[in-house]
């Protein structure tokens, strides 16, 4: 089998065999400024045998007035088409950070466009038909699915449960996300096959999880009232200006830290390899959680303990609402996700069906809210299972990583030195911020971590002896929420155009949420999202575990001397 992509903004065709999950697999690229645009959905070849003709006679119908330059077999295939002067003058302009990356490039603001997925039945050329998968296929399918995310999730508990028996306090999947990677490394260079082999066993798991990523984000956001309970008012502002400000200055560092050190040693930008991206969420999928909600919803209304607790009834119908609003937001027209994230559509849908609910049944909002989130192993939350997955989350990053591990590689200087000084620079802007604008050093040193993953925000805080963990998990979901909503519009106002200085700048200002929002359009950039992820947030642990660092920081909010 073998998959066709159209992307209309590039007027690029690509041809992937079924193995395109495997590393070594490689992209066939037919390039053409005569491809018409809007064409949808995906065509499927029987086999790899029928590769060839086949992309002869699309190529006829596609590329009108192409000729074929070369078509020789796997991996590269060309097509040679006449361009216009515009086009060509538009192709050969350089990006904005002057390197090579013009308006004609995928990563360019208007031409970020999705790979259209191409139904060969549509256009007007001949085509293989693409058969519908049998119940069987999708049994084998839907099993296959299971046990690969199944294994994510018992390989996480397992870790989990290792690093607390041990004492560890450093965050168990993190540790599994570099274990994963290296073994990836090893197996590819002893057996590349075996390597592809685990690679195209996770897939299905990793696609879901790339394909519901921002949800299992969504419950610290949606729990925020709670968390921000007895907090002053004007207090409440300055916290809000200095985390919304820090956001943007620390993406504004990250960034520009990338681009100059890779002037510096001069390392030209390589494209990425391709990322698939998971499918769009259909009519379908829409019209089965509206109606799980529904039907939940009155279930928790007529018999709040039918599954034995409050919490436990209410489960499937918070589960379905957040789920809901997720889908609903990313359907919205595109002019309006852009202000209107997803994310927030997904979080202010649980808050509102927690409205709605506590209302209806006179248990009031906040004890509502308290049971979409328990925090409670043997008696779970909506909010508890989805943030089961963080865990995974994190494993499966792993594979991302691999994928463009010789990106990764080759631009190590760009990363680890972005990583560094994004660190160092968020922590020690935010203590002195904070004291600046007059706010109490408790406060202060609470939202010092706002660049790190709830999971090693908490920690850090500890060591600084901030002693509010809800404000310090606020701030960094609420640092995360702002990134996600805004940071594509902010790198594009800055010329950030390449997915290592856009994954290395999100990852590092805003965190997973960051990450979750910016790979759920741009895929590309998720690998540098994940090491920069990760590795921001090792960076802070260890600075803030060295006596010296944590006494300064300690100081510049104005708590202790040195």
């Amino acid at each position: 089998m073998a998959e066709i992509s159209l992307c209309s903004a590039s007027n690029t065709l690509r041809v992937l065999p079924s193995s395109a999950m495997l590393p070594q697999a490689k992209w066939m690229t037919l390039n053409s400024t005569t491809l018409p645009e809007g064409l949808g959905r995906v065509a499927l070849l029987s086999s790899r045998r029928s590769l060839t003709p086949l992309l002869r006679t699309q190529m006829r119908g596609l590329a009108k007035g192409a000729s074929l330059m070369r078509l020789s077999g796997p991996p590269v295939v060309g097509v040679r088409s006449r361009l216009g002067d515009r086009e060509a003058h538009e192709q050969g302009k350089q990006g904005a950070n002057g390197f090579g990356f013009g308006k004609t490039n995928l990563l360019r603001k208007k031409e970020r466009s999705d790979l259209l997925r191409t139904k060969a039945a549509e256009s007007d050329v001949p085509s293989v038909e693409a058969s519908s998968p049998s119940l069987l296929q999708q049994g084998v399918g839907g099993l296959h699915l299971a046990v690969s995310l199944g294994l994510f999730l018992a390989l996480d508990k397992f870790l989990k449960q290792t690093f607390v028996s041990a004492g560890i306090k450093f965050p168990s999947a993190l540790f599994g996300m570099f274990c994963i990677f290296t073994s990836l490394v090893l197996t590819d260079l002893v057996k590349p096959e075996a390597a592809a082999a685990l690679i195209r066993f996770f897939q299905p798991g990793i696609m879901f999880i790339q394909r519901w990523l921002p949800l299992f984000y969504v419950p610290s956001l949606v729990v925020i009232p709670l968390a921000v309970q007895g907090i002053p008012t004007d207090a409440a502002a300055k916290i809000a200006v200095l985390f919304a400000g820090g956001w943007a200055v620390s993406l504004a560092v990250a960034g520009y830290t990338t681009v100059l050190v890779r002037k510096l040693v001069n390392t030209s930008l390589q494209p990425p390899e391709y990322t698939p991206k998971p499918p769009p969420f259909s009519d379908f999928e829409f019209k089965a959680l509206a109606a799980a909600v529904v039907a939940f919803f009155g279930l928790a209304v007529y018999s709040p303990t039918a599954l034995g607790t409050t919490a436990a009834t209410t489960l499937p119908f918070y589960l379905a609402v957040t789920a809901f609003g997720y889908v609903f937001g990313t359907n919205l027209p595109a002019n309006l996700r852009k202000v209107f994230h997803p994310i927030i559509t997904c979080a202010l849908s649980a808050n509102l069906a927690a409205y709605v609910y506590g209302r209806v049944t006179g248990v009031g909002f906040e004890s509502a809210l308290k049971f979409y989130m328990t925090k409670q192993a043997e008696n779970p939350g909506a909010g508890d299972i989805y943030m089961g997955f963080l865990g995974s989350v994190i494993l499966s990053f792993a594979f991302s990583m691999f994928r463009q591990r010789v990106l990764v590689k080759r631009h190590a200087a760009e990363i680890f030195s972005a990583v560094l000084v994004s660190s160092l620079f968020s922590m020690y802007s935010t203590a002195a911020g904070g004291r600046l604008i007059g706010l109490a050093s408790n406060l202060t040193l609470a939202i010092v971590p706002r660049c790190v993953t709830v999971a090693l925000a908490l920690p850090i805080a500890g060591l600084l002896e901030a002693g509010n963990p809800s404000l310090t998990a606020a701030v960094v979901v609420l640092t995360g929420l702002i990134g996600a909503n805004f940071t594509q519009g902010l790198m594009d106002t800055l010329g950030f155009s390449d997915p290592i200085t856009r994954g290395m700048a999100t990852a590092t200002s805003a965190h997973g949420l960051g990450t979750a929002a910016l790979s759920a359009k741009e895929p590309e950039a998720l690998p540098f999202c994940a090491i920069a992820y990760a590795l921001t947030g090792i960076c802070c642990s260890v600075l803030v575990s060295i006596p010296v660092i944590q006494q300064s920081l300690l100081h510049v909010a104005g708590h202790g001397v040195l």
